[in-house]
């Protein structure tokens, strides 16, 4: 039986041959066929356009049905295609803690799991009064309740970089937040360019969608800042983004307002907008300053990606954002649709915590954030102190965020070969857990958490001394210089400042940073 399609005609399809259910042959059927378009007045023009294949005999039908004799289900190969490198690695990994010792982990980029960091009260209620209202019980627009999208707006609005509830997308956190920007912006066989070392999620993210990623390099010598000129030469006809991640994970870095115009400058020479990762924002040591990229952006188009999760220590509550900085209106219609077409793939992010977004925003106390980065800042000074000091071991002190990245010799040592046995070794014979390199594709380094309580670090860097000293082909004692104390470590903490200012005729100039 073969589908005809007679364009000559009505929308009709044909059906010819024996299997037609008329029993007639082709030619029958085509003589039919002219004699309709006679009484229509329309002429027969040949060749007739196919417009299906040949459709299976139902013997054949029946022959595939029985053929299905058992099951056979398996995943499919977008989930197989679905691949997390920190799973990777660690599953490779030999990791049985000695029991002698207790388990310390410095690994979960989670600021509650230990326990001793919590979100204040003001917060708390926030949700309890949401709860209470009975109003958030219900599905919400895909993009967001619109008072909560107002408060985002008001939240992260800028001199310069004004935000407006139309400009806010929810997310459920901020990962799905990445996953919406880089699907909106990249097709499959498209490429995005990401920071090494920076966030796996990335990768997963982009190659389960097709998508491939292109590394560019950040210099450690320079406190991770990157490195421009490779930047560039990663920049390639198919580009549809590039990824900038700061605060960084893995990295602690913070870049500054140059550096980051630096940035801008080869994005807008190059026509590539920027997926901003800044879930970070504001989480900078004292005496540091962040500048959000899109308050510097005069012509980039910029998605940027953020939420409470860190710096309000709910990362379970799933509640991120995308803010749509977009100057010149370069995205249009076209992203701005293609991002609600894209949260309609799932019903809305958390609606209790949307009912509560507007007071966690308003009414969260400064001296709340200004403790959890105390606590941190202690914790990387303890930590740069003590490591700096063992053979072997380059610890690069970090600016912000929760992370250390620690650079290992391993000539120096005997017995280890990489990164990754380097970890193992050490969680089975002091029972301190990190991160190795390879998890962000930089091998011989480690990645510290700095969120466990300061009793936890000091003994996971005492662990760690001796660890080294086991293992290094040099003898060495520790002469360990007194820690500042705290009220030396942390300069005063001050209160936020507008980011950048205008002029007469309102346009931006001299950004100034956001200080916490």
């Amino acid at each position: 039986m073969v589908r005809f399609k007679l364009p000559s005609l009505d929308d009709s399809t044909y059906l010819f041959g024996e299997e037609s259910g008329r029993g007639r042959g082709i030619s029958e059927e085509l003589e039919v066929a002219k004699h309709k378009c006679s009484n229509s007045n329309k002429k027969l023009t040949m060749p007739i356009r196919v417009s299906a294949t040949l459709a299976d005999p139902p013997q054949l039908q029946r022959q595939e049905r029985r053929s299905r004799r058992g099951w056979n289900v398996r995943a499919s190969n977008f989930a197989t295609g679905t691949v997390n490198p920190i799973r990777v690695v660690i599953e490779d990994m030999k990791l049985a803690p000695n029991p002698e010792k207790k388990m310390i982990s410095l690994s979960i980029g989670d600021p509650t799991v230990a326990g001793h960091l919590k979100p204040c009260e003001a917060i708390l209620n926030s949700v309890e009064k949401s709860l209470q209202s009975f109003k958030f019980n219900g599905y919400a627009p895909s993009t967001g309740h619109l008072e909560a999208r107002e408060a985002v707006a008001r939240y992260s609005t800028l001199p310069g970089a004004p935000i407006e509830s139309k400009d806010v997308v929810l997310t459920s956190g901020c990962s799905h937040a990445l996953e919406l920007a880089i699907s909106v912006l990249a097709n499959p066989g498209q490429t995005i360019l990401v920071p090494r070392p920076g966030f796996p999620l990335y990768k997963t993210l982009a190659e389960s969608l097709g998508i491939n990623i292109k590394y560019y390099s950040l210099l450690p010598e320079k406190s991770w800042e990157v490195d421009l000129a490779d930047l560039e030469h990663q920049i390639s006809a198919d580009t549809a983004a590039i990824v900038v991640n700061n605060p960084s994970n893995p990295c602690g870095s913070v870049y500054s307002r140059r550096h980051l115009q630096s940035i801008l400058e080869v994005a807008a020479r190059n026509y590539v907008p920027i997926i901003a990762d800044e879930i970070y924002e504001q989480f900078v040591f004292p005496g540091e300053e962040f500048y959000p990229i899109a308050s510097l952006s005069l012509s980039v188009p910029i998605l940027t990606c953020s939420g409470l999760t860190k710096r309000f220590l709910v990362p379970g509550w799933r509640m991120g954002w995308i803010l749509i900085h977009d100057r010149n209106d370069v995205f249009g219609s076209s992203v701005r649709n293609g991002l609600q077409s894209l949260c309609q793939r799932i019903m809305g992010t958390n609606t209790i915590v949307q009912g509560a977004l507007p007071n966690i925003l308003k009414d969260t106390p400064q001296n709340f954030f200004n403790d959890v980065i105390m606590s941190v800042k202690v914790n990387a000074s303890i930590a740069f102190s003590v490591l700096s000091e063992i053979p072997g071991l380059t610890p690069v002190m970090p600016s912000g965020a929760m992370y250390m990245m620690v650079g290992i010799d391993i000539n120096t040592f005997s017995g280890l070969r990489n990164d990754t046995e380097f970890v193992e070794k050490l969680v089975c014979e002091q029972s301190v857990m990190c991160l190795p390199g390879a998890c962000f594709d930089y091998p011989n380094y480690v990645r510290l958490v700095l969120t466990v309580p300061e009793s936890d670090l000091r003994e996971a860097c005492n662990r760690i001394t001796e660890f080294c000293k086991k293992y290094s082909k040099f003898s060495f004692s520790l002469d360990h210089k007194p820690l500042h104390s705290r009220s030396n470590i942390l300069a005063p903490i001050e209160e936020d400042m507008p980011c950048c200012e205008n002029n007469n005729n309102g346009v931006m100039e001299s950004p100034r940073p956001i200080r916490v």
